[in-house]
Protein backbone atom coordinates (compact mmCIF):
# COMPACT_ATOMS: atom_id res chain seq x y z
CA UNK A 1 0.00 0.00 0.00
CA UNK A 2 1.12 3.34 -0.90
CA UNK A 3 2.14 5.84 2.07
CA UNK A 4 0.35 8.76 0.04
CA UNK A 5 -2.28 9.27 -2.24
CA UNK A 6 -0.90 10.02 -6.39
CA UNK A 7 -3.51 12.26 -8.10
CA UNK A 8 -4.26 13.54 -11.65
CA UNK A 9 -2.40 16.68 -12.90
CA UNK A 10 -2.40 16.70 -16.88
CA UNK A 11 -4.22 14.96 -19.50
CA UNK A 12 -3.19 14.91 -23.77
CA UNK A 13 -4.11 13.25 -26.76
CA UNK A 14 -2.18 12.21 -29.10
CA UNK A 15 -3.65 12.57 -32.76
CA UNK A 16 -2.65 12.33 -36.30
CA UNK A 17 -4.82 15.02 -36.94
CA UNK A 18 -3.52 18.50 -34.31
CA UNK A 19 -5.28 21.09 -36.88
CA UNK A 20 -8.48 18.98 -36.57
CA UNK A 21 -8.37 18.53 -32.89
CA UNK A 22 -7.24 21.74 -32.02
CA UNK A 23 -10.58 23.78 -34.10
CA UNK A 24 -12.79 20.95 -32.22
CA UNK A 25 -11.47 21.67 -28.79
CA UNK A 26 -11.30 25.12 -29.19
CA UNK A 27 -14.72 25.52 -30.36
CA UNK A 28 -16.14 22.88 -27.80
CA UNK A 29 -14.75 22.85 -24.35
CA UNK A 30 -13.46 26.72 -24.57
CA UNK A 31 -9.85 26.14 -24.43
CA UNK A 32 -6.78 28.13 -25.41
CA UNK A 33 -4.77 26.39 -27.71
CA UNK A 34 -0.90 27.15 -28.31
CA UNK A 35 2.09 26.01 -28.96
CA UNK A 36 4.80 24.71 -26.05
CA UNK A 37 7.72 25.98 -27.84
CA UNK A 38 9.31 22.76 -27.38
CA UNK A 39 12.51 21.92 -29.37
CA UNK A 40 12.32 18.66 -30.09
CA UNK A 41 8.70 18.24 -30.88
CA UNK A 42 5.53 19.68 -32.12
CA UNK A 43 3.05 19.70 -28.76
CA UNK A 44 0.63 22.15 -28.10
CA UNK A 45 -0.60 23.15 -24.72
CA UNK A 46 -4.67 23.40 -23.50
CA UNK A 47 -5.12 26.49 -21.43
CA UNK A 48 -8.20 26.97 -19.21
CA UNK A 49 -8.39 30.51 -18.74
CA UNK A 50 -4.63 31.15 -17.41
CA UNK A 51 -4.04 27.23 -16.57
CA UNK A 52 -2.80 24.91 -18.25
CA UNK A 53 -4.50 21.32 -18.21
CA UNK A 54 -3.26 19.40 -21.01
CA UNK A 55 -1.78 18.76 -24.17
CA UNK A 56 -2.00 17.24 -27.89
CA UNK A 57 0.20 16.33 -30.25
CA UNK A 58 0.94 14.31 -33.43
CA UNK A 59 1.13 10.74 -34.08
CA UNK A 60 4.54 9.74 -34.83
CA UNK A 61 4.93 7.83 -37.93
CA UNK A 62 6.28 4.77 -36.90
CA UNK A 63 2.83 4.54 -34.68
CA UNK A 64 0.96 6.01 -37.47
CA UNK A 65 1.65 2.95 -39.50
CA UNK A 66 0.84 0.31 -36.32
CA UNK A 67 -2.89 2.21 -36.79
CA UNK A 68 -2.69 3.05 -33.14
CA UNK A 69 -5.95 4.92 -32.42
CA UNK A 70 -5.82 8.58 -30.83
CA UNK A 71 -6.88 8.76 -27.36
CA UNK A 72 -6.92 11.14 -24.34
CA UNK A 73 -4.72 9.54 -21.64
CA UNK A 74 -4.54 10.98 -17.84
CA UNK A 75 -1.61 11.46 -16.09
CA UNK A 76 -1.02 10.55 -12.65
CA UNK A 77 1.75 11.90 -10.47
CA UNK A 78 4.17 9.52 -8.47
CA UNK A 79 7.18 9.99 -6.76
CA UNK A 80 9.74 7.83 -8.63
CA UNK A 81 8.19 7.01 -12.08
CA UNK A 82 10.51 4.08 -12.63
CA UNK A 83 9.71 2.66 -9.07
CA UNK A 84 5.78 2.98 -9.60
CA UNK A 85 6.50 1.25 -13.41
CA UNK A 86 7.70 -1.76 -11.66
CA UNK A 87 4.89 -1.96 -9.16
CA UNK A 88 2.41 -1.53 -12.15
CA UNK A 89 4.01 -4.95 -13.26
CA UNK A 90 4.11 -6.36 -9.60
CA UNK A 91 0.19 -5.80 -9.89
CA UNK A 92 -0.38 -7.53 -13.03
CA UNK A 93 -0.07 -4.35 -15.76
CA UNK A 94 2.40 -4.22 -18.15
CA UNK A 95 4.56 -1.10 -19.18
CA UNK A 96 3.68 -0.13 -22.70
CA UNK A 97 6.71 2.46 -22.54
CA UNK A 98 9.47 2.31 -20.53
CA UNK A 99 10.59 4.92 -18.18
CA UNK A 100 11.95 7.90 -20.76
CA UNK A 101 12.65 11.36 -19.65
CA UNK A 102 11.33 14.87 -21.49
CA UNK A 103 14.09 16.99 -21.29
CA UNK A 104 13.53 20.09 -19.25
CA UNK A 105 9.86 18.65 -18.07
CA UNK A 106 9.53 15.59 -16.33
CA UNK A 107 9.87 11.57 -16.57
CA UNK A 108 7.20 9.87 -17.72
CA UNK A 109 6.11 5.96 -18.74
CA UNK A 110 3.14 4.70 -20.32
CA UNK A 111 1.23 1.59 -18.73
CA UNK A 112 -1.56 -0.81 -18.37
CA UNK A 113 -4.03 -1.98 -16.07
CA UNK A 114 -4.53 -5.82 -16.10
CA UNK A 115 -7.51 -5.21 -17.82
CA UNK A 116 -5.79 -3.70 -20.67
CA UNK A 117 -6.90 0.68 -19.96
CA UNK A 118 -3.81 2.81 -20.36
CA UNK A 119 -2.83 5.61 -18.46
CA UNK A 120 1.02 7.54 -17.62
CA UNK A 121 3.04 7.69 -14.95
CA UNK A 122 4.20 11.29 -14.35
CA UNK A 123 7.22 12.88 -12.31
CA UNK A 124 7.62 16.55 -13.03
CA UNK A 125 11.00 18.31 -12.82
CA UNK A 126 9.35 21.45 -11.05
CA UNK A 127 7.80 20.55 -7.60
CA UNK A 128 5.46 23.00 -7.78
CA UNK A 129 2.00 21.23 -8.18
CA UNK A 130 -1.29 22.29 -9.95
CA UNK A 131 -3.93 24.47 -7.99
CA UNK A 132 -6.68 23.38 -6.13
CA UNK A 133 -9.35 24.25 -9.12
CA UNK A 134 -13.27 25.15 -7.92
CA UNK A 135 -15.48 22.31 -8.78
CA UNK A 136 -17.23 22.94 -12.50
CA UNK A 137 -14.59 25.07 -13.54
CA UNK A 138 -15.46 25.14 -17.29
CA UNK A 139 -12.69 23.70 -19.15
CA UNK A 140 -10.88 21.68 -16.69
CA UNK A 141 -11.62 17.47 -16.01
CA UNK A 142 -14.29 17.01 -13.47
CA UNK A 143 -14.34 13.44 -14.14
CA UNK A 144 -12.26 10.29 -14.35
CA UNK A 145 -14.22 7.17 -15.49
CA UNK A 146 -12.75 3.42 -16.05
CA UNK A 147 -14.90 1.69 -18.64
CA UNK A 148 -13.57 -2.52 -18.21
CA UNK A 149 -13.77 -5.95 -17.99
CA UNK A 150 -13.52 -6.47 -13.88
CA UNK A 151 -14.28 -3.19 -12.21
CA UNK A 152 -13.56 -5.00 -8.83
CA UNK A 153 -10.16 -6.08 -9.80
CA UNK A 154 -9.37 -2.81 -11.37
CA UNK A 155 -10.80 -1.35 -7.72
CA UNK A 156 -8.14 -3.41 -6.02
CA UNK A 157 -5.49 -2.32 -8.66
CA UNK A 158 -6.13 1.15 -8.11
CA UNK A 159 -6.42 1.54 -4.85
CA UNK A 160 -3.26 -0.16 -3.64
CA UNK A 161 -0.81 1.26 -6.39
CA UNK A 162 -1.95 4.97 -5.53
CA UNK A 163 -3.44 4.73 -2.46
CA UNK A 164 -7.27 5.96 -3.93
CA UNK A 165 -10.37 5.44 -1.62
CA UNK A 166 -13.49 4.30 -2.28
CA UNK A 167 -16.10 6.76 -1.39
CA UNK A 168 -19.55 5.68 -2.43
CA UNK A 169 -21.31 2.47 -4.51
CA UNK A 170 -24.25 2.59 -7.51
CA UNK A 171 -25.85 -0.84 -8.36
CA UNK A 172 -26.01 -0.91 -12.02
CA UNK A 173 -27.99 -3.87 -12.70
CA UNK A 174 -26.37 -5.97 -15.40
CA UNK A 175 -23.45 -3.52 -15.39
CA UNK A 176 -22.69 -4.52 -11.76
CA UNK A 177 -21.49 -1.63 -9.51
CA UNK A 178 -20.23 1.67 -10.09
CA UNK A 179 -17.43 2.17 -7.70
CA UNK A 180 -16.83 6.22 -6.72
CA UNK A 181 -13.28 6.70 -5.98
CA UNK A 182 -10.96 9.67 -3.98
CA UNK A 183 -7.84 10.84 -4.40
CA UNK A 184 -8.21 12.72 -1.27
CA UNK A 185 -10.77 14.54 0.15
CA UNK A 186 -12.82 14.87 -2.99
CA UNK A 187 -14.50 12.59 -5.14
CA UNK A 188 -12.34 12.25 -8.47
CA UNK A 189 -14.29 9.41 -10.50
CA UNK A 190 -15.79 6.01 -11.05
CA UNK A 191 -14.90 2.58 -12.49
CA UNK A 192 -17.56 0.35 -13.68
CA UNK A 193 -17.71 -2.47 -16.20
CA UNK A 194 -17.67 -1.80 -19.76
CA UNK A 195 -20.52 -2.30 -22.18
CA UNK A 196 -20.05 -5.72 -24.45
CA UNK A 197 -20.22 -3.36 -27.46
CA UNK A 198 -16.80 -1.34 -26.13
CA UNK A 199 -13.84 -2.82 -27.72
CA UNK A 200 -11.67 -2.75 -25.10
CA UNK A 201 -10.88 -1.61 -21.28
CA UNK A 202 -10.16 2.21 -21.48
CA UNK A 203 -10.26 5.39 -19.16
CA UNK A 204 -12.89 8.55 -20.61
CA UNK A 205 -12.17 11.82 -19.04
CA UNK A 206 -14.88 14.44 -18.83
CA UNK A 207 -14.14 18.54 -19.60
CA UNK A 208 -16.77 20.60 -18.03
CA UNK A 209 -18.76 23.04 -20.10
CA UNK A 210 -21.26 25.65 -19.44
CA UNK A 211 -23.90 24.00 -20.77
CA UNK A 212 -24.67 20.32 -22.32
CA UNK A 213 -27.31 21.07 -24.33
CA UNK A 214 -25.29 24.42 -25.90
CA UNK A 215 -21.94 22.06 -26.16
CA UNK A 216 -23.94 19.29 -27.63
CA UNK A 217 -24.70 21.98 -30.19
CA UNK A 218 -21.00 23.21 -30.55
CA UNK A 219 -19.71 19.40 -31.25
CA UNK A 220 -22.01 18.60 -33.58
CA UNK A 221 -21.18 22.11 -35.94
CA UNK A 222 -17.89 21.13 -35.47
CA UNK A 223 -18.03 17.72 -37.35
CA UNK A 224 -18.15 15.52 -33.88
CA UNK A 225 -20.70 12.81 -32.75
CA UNK A 226 -22.53 12.06 -29.80
CA UNK A 227 -22.42 8.35 -29.01
CA UNK A 228 -24.22 8.41 -25.63
CA UNK A 229 -26.80 11.09 -23.58
CA UNK A 230 -27.54 13.75 -22.46
CA UNK A 231 -28.18 11.96 -19.30
CA UNK A 232 -28.62 13.01 -15.34
CA UNK A 233 -25.89 11.26 -12.86
CA UNK A 234 -27.00 11.14 -9.33
CA UNK A 235 -24.36 14.15 -8.90
CA UNK A 236 -27.29 16.45 -10.42
CA UNK A 237 -24.44 16.56 -13.61
CA UNK A 238 -25.53 16.45 -16.98
CA UNK A 239 -23.22 14.07 -19.31
CA UNK A 240 -22.82 13.23 -22.23
CA UNK A 241 -19.20 10.89 -24.01
CA UNK A 242 -18.77 11.97 -28.08
CA UNK A 243 -16.01 11.00 -30.53
CA UNK A 244 -14.07 14.02 -32.04
CA UNK A 245 -13.45 14.13 -35.89
CA UNK A 246 -10.13 12.58 -35.53
CA UNK A 247 -11.61 9.58 -33.86
CA UNK A 248 -11.21 9.80 -29.99
CA UNK A 249 -13.25 9.16 -27.87
CA UNK A 250 -14.23 12.20 -25.09
CA UNK A 251 -16.96 13.65 -22.75
CA UNK A 252 -18.33 16.48 -21.59
CA UNK A 253 -19.63 17.28 -18.07
CA UNK A 254 -21.86 20.38 -16.74
CA UNK A 255 -23.99 21.45 -13.71
CA UNK A 256 -27.07 22.42 -16.62
CA UNK A 257 -28.71 20.96 -19.15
Amino acid sequence: MTQHVSKYIWYDMMTPDVKSATAFYESVVGWKITDAGMPDRAYSILNAQDVMVGGLMQTPKGMEKMQVPPRWHGHIYVADVDDYAKRVVAAGGVIDREPSDIPGIGRFAVVSDPQGASFILFKPNSTDMPKPIAPDTAGHVGWRELHTTDAAAAWTFYEGLFGWSKSREFDMGQLGTYHVFATGAEDAGGMMNRMPDMPKSHWIYYFNVDSIDAAMARVKKAKGKIIMGPHQVPTGHWIVQGIDPTGATFALLSRTP
